[in-house]
């Protein structure tokens, strides 16, 4: 079961405006920017992204969060990580109970708190 979506408001609101400076660059971070499906307005959200061969993999701890749903309407969407803007392409939603494409610490604590669900994209220049 993913966290609880009180916890993904109060991110939102408050932990995002902070993390937003530093996770752009930090490992194990990205900011993933969407267009919004109703609004058309641009977002920036910072997310955990771990790289993978060919693309990049997002644990949906918040379980379908809006982001998540625009980018899957669009079909695409850029990524800052690491100090490098992606182009991401061919979203899909894959059921990972174990998360064996992450490294241990987040695997262990995604398996420990019940996230069964990953998004995994592909980057577009690769």
């Amino acid at each position: 079961m993913p966290l609880p979506r009180s916890l993904a408001n109060f991110n939102r609101r408050f932990t995002n405006r902070v993390s937003r400076h530093v996770a752009g660059w930090l490992p194990g971070f990205g900011i993933v920017i969407h267009t919004g499906r109703r609004s058309g307005r641009t977002y920036e959200t910072p997310v955990n992204v771990f790289g993978t061969e060919g693309g990049f993999v997002f644990a949906l701890t918040y379980g379908r969060a809006d982001w998540v749903q625009n980018v899957m309407a669009a079909g695409s969407a850029r990524l800052r990580t690491r100090r490098t803007v992606h182009e991401i392409a061919n979203p899909r939603i894959v059921a990972a109970p174990r998360h064996p494409d992450l490294p241990f610490i987040p695997r262990t604590i995604l398996t420990w708190i019940d996230v069964g669900e990953e998004l995994r994209v592909d980057d577009a220049a690769r």
